[in-house]
């Protein structure tokens, strides 16, 4: 018995076929497990012989018929897609960089029964500012929908658990970068990372950033906030 079927058999008995039922006509969740799979696959990026990154939030964008037949069931259901999809990377020897999200979104130009597959390969952030550090900061840094304070000290970004913010990307130094708040500006330093970073698209090992500059680091971008600064 394939993945594919086990997943159904499960999914049938968690919720005693009311789901197949509700989407006989419509998009079946075994079609939806076998895109997620298929999205994981062609969208791999080898790290190792053995290991290889894929994306870990999916947006499953549905019509509006299938959205409402999908809204009594969209927990239990993102919940055994994400144990099938942990399932397929176990014997892929993949990597998420990040927990598993699958959300289900409405698309006015999709009908019954189609869908498709937005993805993304979104690390995991661990910073150690308060929600207070946060509020008082006129600088800081967007990343993956976190905020994280800058300070005059600096702050020293990378993979390693000597980083002052954590971020789980396998293409992310063990200290791959600084940010730092001046009086006036704030400016990155590459720290000699394995991959560099990259400034607004252009390759630098340092530079001044206004509000709005994005740095990527890995597959990592981090967007700069800047809100005021005392003259």
């Amino acid at each position: 018995m394939s993945g594919l079927q086990r997943f159904e058999q499960r999914l049938e008995s968690m919720i005693s076929g009311a789901f197949a039922r509700a989407f006989r006509s419509a998009v079946q969740p075994v079609e939806i497990a076998a895109a997620l799979q298929r999205e994981c696959d062609n969208n791999a990026q080898i790290l190792s012989r053995q290991r290889r990154l894929v994306p870990n939030t999916f947006h499953v964008e549905l019509s509006a018929a299938d959205m409402t037949r999908l809204a009594p069931y969209d927990s239990a259901l993102a919940s055994e897609l994400s144990q099938q999809l942990h399932q397929h990377a176990e014997t892929q020897a993949y990597v998420f960089p990040g927990p598993i999200v699958i959300d289900f979104e409405e698309a006015a130009d999709l009908t019954t029964g189609r869908f498709r597959i937005r993805s993304q390969a979104q690390a995991s952030v661990t910073g150690h500012a308060s929600d207070t550090e946060v509020r008082r900061a006129t600088a800081f840094l967007d990343i993956n929908g976190t905020r994280h304070p800058l300070h005059a000290g600096g702050l020293v970004v990378g993979r390693g658990t000597d980083a002052d913010l954590r971020i789980n990307d396998p293409g992310v130094s063990r200290k791959h970068a600084e940010f730092r708040q001046t009086d006036t500006a704030v400016e990155v330093h590459d720290l000699g990372s394995t991959n560099g970073m990259l400034v607004n698209g252009q390759r630098m090992t340092s530079s001044l950033l206004d509000d709005g500059s994005v740095v990527r680091i890995g597959n990592t971008d981090i967007v700069v906030r800047i809100q005021e600064f005392d003259v």
